[in-house]
């Protein structure tokens, strides 16, 4: 089984432009009618979605419908690569949109900048669920006075897979791996026991080190819009990098493909990944079973955050919807229901920005995959930990210079200080923002 696009993040399609002609900013037409979560629903809603996202809301479409006699749950397929096009025009129109649509977490930002007035404000349906979320998912899905206009649905929390049968060759107990030193110093055992460097990644993505600053609780920008990149943190995990690679523990791979293919190899010992990596080790490397356990992400210290983020989608009503009251009902059922998350986990895969739903006995049964270790407890107990970061409408301007300057660094060798700091200043130069102090 391929890892479904949807569930891919948005790092490592930075090719794709943000917001495909929507240069002009903001939304044509008046901003949405308020919500109603009392009113009767009836009547139908068309709802755009891709993958395995769509078969998973057709299916809870379907049911949504039996136990509300007189609604229709219309889910389209629009297909990844016209989904964000089709939204960009539609808002830009003020018209054509239907009305629930699908939004990746680091493309909700733009939007939500964008077009202040497209997107309905969610409040009245979700606002006294706010706890009940993933604290990073509700916050890359809220506008800047923190009215919640995206509203979360799957999570890539991130965790550290690693090859058990290496590191017990080497002697490294994964126990031991708490702070990122912890696993440089493992990585130089590892390589000297067995040959394998320690990570397969695609250093020109930038996905890696935006993973490693999200961990630091840390954007590309700040709250206040700022470019962030020149922070003590930011320098921080660039040089993490960068010493990995002087130390030869980084294979540097080619995209998807090339990550999925080092791995089935056995190339290198760790992954630090998010918990939708679990469906591509079992679905494309079941010869692989019981050599693979994981654990935290490293923390930059002893006391650290010891997760991240990468990847993850979400739903919105746009203000054009044309049955926005019955759009806001299937989308709490969807997404604020335990049952619902629970089966789109266990039937698409989609791990659950809805806490309540990681209580649930599935995410406590052991893997025989992962040698019985309980998998998904693991990522369970570390998704509220997420730390949020903070999104603009430049972010993917801002990551595909930030990922030049990473290859600069780890590659090349360049001054990680230097480079991020020639990169803040290219931002701001294509952005018009300022750097942070």
């Amino acid at each position: 089984m391929k890892v479904p696009r949807f569930l891919l993040p948005a790092a490592a399609l930075a090719a794709v432009t943000l917001l495909a002609g929507c240069a002009t900013g903001g939304a044509a037409g008046k901003p949405a009618a308020q919500l109603d979560p009392t009113a009767k629903v009836e009547g139908s809603i068309t709802v755009w979605s891709w993958d395995t996202a769509a078969a998973g809301l057709k299916r809870l479409g379907a049911e949504y419908e039996k136990s509300h006699p007189g609604t229709t749950v219309k889910v389209v397929d629009v297909g990844y690569d016209n989904a964000y096009d089709k939204l960009s025009v539609g808002l830009q129109a003020g018209s054509g949109l239907p009305d629930l649509v699908t939004i990746e977490t680091d493309r909700a930002p733009g939007y939500i900048a964008e077009f202040p007035n497209g997107l309905a404000d969610l409040t009245p349906v979700l606002g006294d669920k706010k706890a009940d979320f993933d604290p990073s998912k509700w916050s890359a899905g809220s506008d800047a006075d923190g009215t919640l206009r995206v509203a979360p649905w799957d999570s890539g929390t991130v965790g550290l897979f690693y090859r058990s049968d290496y590191l017990a060759e080497s002697g490294v107990d994964p126990a031991s791996l708490t702070t990122w030193n912890d696993l440089v110093d493992a990585g130089v055992k590892i390589k000297a026991a067995t040959g394998h460097t320690l990570m397969s990644i695609d250093v020109s993505s930038g996905a890696t080190f935006s993973m490693l600053l999200q961990q630091a609780g840390q954007g590309l920008f700040d709250a206040d819009g700022k470019i962030a990149i020149t922070s003590p943190e930011a320098v921080e995990a660039l040089t993490l990098l960068k010493q990995m690679n002087d130390k030869g523990l980084i294979k540097n791979v080619k995209g998807w493909d090339g990550r999925v293919t080092a791995t089935k190899d056995g190339d290198s010992a760790v992954h630090p990944e998010a918990v939708w990596w679990i469906g591509t080790l079992t679905g494309e490397m079941p010869e692989l079973a019981g050599k693979f356990g994981i654990t935290e992400l490293p923390g930059f210290s002893a006391d650290g955050a010891r997760t991240s983020n990468n990847g993850g989608s979400n739903l919105a009503i746009p203000a054009q919807a044309k049955n926005p009251n019955l759009a806001a009902s299937f989308l709490s059922y969807a997404l604020a229901d335990a049952k619902s998350q629970v089966s789109l986990m266990e039937h698409e895969g989609l791990f659950p920005s809805y806490l309540p739903a990681l209580q649930d006995s599935y995410f406590q049964q052991a893997d025989p995959y992962f040698s019985g270790q309980k998998v998904y407890e693991l990522f369970a107990q570390q998704t509220a930990e997420i730390p949020s970061v903070s999104y603009t409408s430049d972010n993917a301007k801002a990551l595909d210079i930030v990922a030049n300057a990473v290859v600069a660094s780890v590659i090349n060798g360049a001054d990680p200080k230097k480079v991020l700091g020639d990169a803040a200043k290219q931002i701001a130069t294509a952005t018009g923002r300022t750097i942070a102090g």
